[in-house]
């Protein structure tokens, strides 16, 4: 492989670094002390609410970059991919767990929203709908805190398949390969 490839390595490896150190931040920095510093449950919601949706279009961003530098390097590297033992099964490998990764962090973002609208002022309707926006928030918030903490393993993932396919482009490596598939192995 004699082309250069910079920008497209460089989309997809800061906006994989933005995306993961992002969320992994989140995860750990911006929750904590937003749990630590908010006075009640509610403020502590609000505070981290606040804060992942002012990271919602930086790491949109972050992702965008990533994928356009996915599909440029999968389009540069389709021979090898095609020719080189197991660097189709590696990029297969990748495409599912980014594809896991834009999923929980989708759905993320929407539990994310659903617990931002319930963390707002509580409705006068009545004990019994505060009750249930409660409840609805709470169990929200479970499934966000799980999801929170799926989003850097998934990325932290591909930061490892991503280190495999550096691995899988040295020389020798590109010759063993095309060597073992032209003989079958």
């Amino acid at each position: 492989m004699t082309e250069r490839n910079t920008v497209l390595r460089s989309l997809h490896d800061v906006g994989l670094a933005a995306w993961f150190g992002g969320s992994l931040m989140g995860a750990v920095g911006l929750n904590g002390a937003a749990r630590s510093e908010g006075d009640t449950e509610q403020t502590s919601r609000r505070f981290e609410s606040t804060g992942w949706a002012r990271w919602t279009p930086v790491n949109a961003a972050a992702i965008a970059g990533h994928l356009v530098g996915s599909v440029g390097l999968l389009e540069a590297n389709a021979a090898r991919v095609a020719g080189q033992r197991g660097v189709g099964a590696s990029s297969l490998a990748k495409t599912a767990v980014t594809t896991a990764a834009l999923a929980v962090t989708a759905y993320s973002r929407a539990q994310g929203k659903k617990v931002e609208r319930l963390s707002q002022a509580p409705r006068q309707e009545g004990t019994e709908q505060l009750e249930q926006d409660q409840e609805e928030a709470r169990a929200a918030r479970r499934q966000l805190t799980v999801l929170q903490w799926a989003v850097p393993a998934l990325t932290g993932g591909l930061i490892v398949l991503n280190a495999l396919h550096g691995e899988q482009q040295r020389p020798w490596q590109q010759v063993l390969g095309r060597l073992q598939r032209a003989l079958g192995h």
